[in-house]
């Protein structure tokens, strides 16, 4: 059953998702905006219909040994999220008696997203980029690797969606879609501006110069820091044109409280 979902708005969108009888959609904490009040919510610790912590149906099947593994899984999940700073538990909605309606949000100025998964490729965005998804849609987090994680500083943690159907996400500002097969196979970006990519899609994080006086001027003065993400490959890749980091700055220079000096960061003055 496909997801009726329409994205509106401009500078801050908003998903509204019509749900039939008995569908059911989910959203992290705080994505919630509106219901219907034939649809229900009830809160668990997973995400998609077969995730863990909810029995399937049958609650003998599979025994003891079944229900320990399904807490398990469920502990395990809940464990990466909160190693990820993500969301611990998600909200779900399900049209009782009729068709029912629900709206989501992001929590940034910006674009939002509907992706569908088709069982082939899975898709990854940055951490807290989700927003809603239907039930047969799995939630994850992926870890890009201890020495690009820690070398980027962003990106580290990814969300995984994988299954069938339609997964919003958001983002802040702007997006555009970029294949990097059209770049010549690889683009570079700044990394807090990737929001999502698809499986196939080759993510890295590269440092910017080595450690001489060009690479120390592009850190202090070029605002970008020392290393750039880089994506790989054939496939689909969603930029958005406001970094997290970019919106913090500029609402605290707006309250006065980082007076920057003629030559920028480096010789910044806090106030206060």
């Amino acid at each position: 059953m496909t997801l009726q979902q329409e994205i509106v708005g401009n500078a801050m969108q908003m998903a509204v998702v019509s749900l039939q009888p008995g569908q059911t959609v989910y959203c992290e904490a705080g994505k919630f905006l509106f219901k219907t009040a034939n649809v229900t919510m009830e809160t668990r610790l997973s995400g998609s219909s077969n995730g863990g912590g909810q029995p399937t149906g049958g609650g003998s099947a599979g025994g003891m040994g079944g229900l320990l593994r399904q807490a398990m899984g469920t502990a395990m999940a809940v464990g990466q999220r909160a190693l990820a700073g993500e969301s611990l538990a998600f909200q779900h909605f399900t049209a009782q008696g009729g068709q029912g309606t629900v709206g989501f949000a992001g929590v940034l100025p910006g674009e939002m997203r509907a992706l569908e998964l088709d069982g082939t490729r899975a898709w990854f965005a940055e951490k807290d980029a989700f927003v809603a998804a239907e039930s047969t849609v799995d939630f994850g987090i992926a870890f890009a690797g201890g020495r690009t994680g820690m070398s980027g500083g962003e990106g580290f943690i990814l969300e995984k969606f994988t299954g069938h159907g339609t997964v919003v996400i958001a983002g802040a500002g702007n997006f555009i879609d970029l294949n990097p097969a059209d770049f010549g196979g690889r683009i570079e970006v700044d990394t807090g501006c990737v929001v999502a990519f698809e499986e196939g899609i080759q993510y890295g994080v590269q440092r910017i110069g080595g450690l001489n006086r060009q690479g120390l001027m592009n850190a202090v003065f070029g605002g970008e820091g020392l290393s750039l993400a880089t994506l790989e490959g054939d496939g689909r890749v969603i930029l958005q044109s406001l970094t997290i980091e970019g919106l913090a700055n500029a609402l605290k220079k707006a309250q006065g409280g980082d007076k920057q000096g003629p030559a920028g960061g480096l010789f910044s003055t806090h106030v206060g």
